[in-house]
């Protein structure tokens, strides 16, 4: 009897599964999740395809890794350089950009280091290095951290001691920490227009060609890993760069009517 009810069990969830429909394991940044672009995004795409999303928000370096071990399906991130050297080697197939917007530098609405008069992204970060004034880094290895650190390498000069924090936080959580102590950070324009209602920060530093933004996705290589999901990852690439995609992105805005996102697949 105990034998027969298990068996009707496991039919019954493997008929919940059949019926749930396909799902998909997504590996990406904390700034689309933060951003709200996931809630508006991904119930139109189960709409039209009839596949499930699950979202693992990390740093780009981690989704990155997440796919190389199985871990997820397909990555969406912002480190290009990182992205096309993990399909050079194998890990993953059909990269494609798919978006961007850009970073800007934020901090406490009076300025201390007044790097709203800089002239360029350098400039700014040189003035807040100069300044002693809080930084605060995300320090995770994602998109964002790899940029700022190209910055500061730029530069050849950083922040010292005190005056520097690595945060180990995604996004929503840097910018909640840079607000508390009334310091500045490097932050992608979306996250930070979906949150700054909730932040004691001010846009201070934008405009630079240097603080571009490309989100790129990916599937991961079934010969790597062999997947039976592969057919749901390569539908979400390949709906993510198409028209449909491309012009759902584009008319997601925040509750302020701001575009947090700018579609250039090609």
């Amino acid at each position: 009897m105990k034998k027969l009810l298990l068996i009707i069990v496991i039919i019954a969830l493997s008929g919940v599964q059949a019926f749930a429909g396909p799902v998909l394991k997504l590996g990406s940044t904390t700034s689309t999740e933060n951003s709200g672009l996931f809630d508006y995004l991904l119930p139109i795409f189960k709409q039209q395809t009839g596949i499930t999303v699950h979202v693992i928000a990390v740093g780009t370096g981690a989704a990155i890794e997440l796919g190389k071990r199985g871990d997820v399906d397909a990555v969406l991130c912002h480190a290009k350089s990182l992205e096309l050297q993990a399909v050079k080697e194998g890990y993953f197939v059909d990269r494609h950009d798919v978006m961007y917007n850009d970073f800007i530098v934020v901090g406490p609405p009076n300025d201390p280091a007044r790097i709203a008069q800089a002239s360029s992204a350098l400039e700014a970060m040189k003035r807040i290095a100069q300044s002693g004034q809080l930084f605060v880094s995300r320090g995770d290895h994602s998109g964002t951290d790899i940029k700022e650190k190209s910055l500061w390498k730029q530069l050849g000069l950083m922040p010292k001691g005190a005056a520097y924090m690595e945060a180990s936080q995604g996004m929503g959580g840097t910018l909640r920490i840079a607000s508390e102590k009334r310091a500045y950070t490097l932050t992608d324009r979306g996250t930070f227009l979906s949150m700054q209602d909730k932040l004691d920060l001010k846009i201070l530093y934008q405009g630079d060609p240097a603080l571009f933004n490309q989100y790129g996705v990916m599937a991961v290589n079934p010969q790597k890993h062999n997947f039976v999901r592969f057919k749901a990852a390569e539908t979400f690439v390949k709906w993510m760069i198409s028209l449909d995609g491309q012009a759902t992105i584009a008319k997601y805005k925040d509750r302020h009517g701001n575009v947090l996102f700018f579609p250039n697949a090609k």
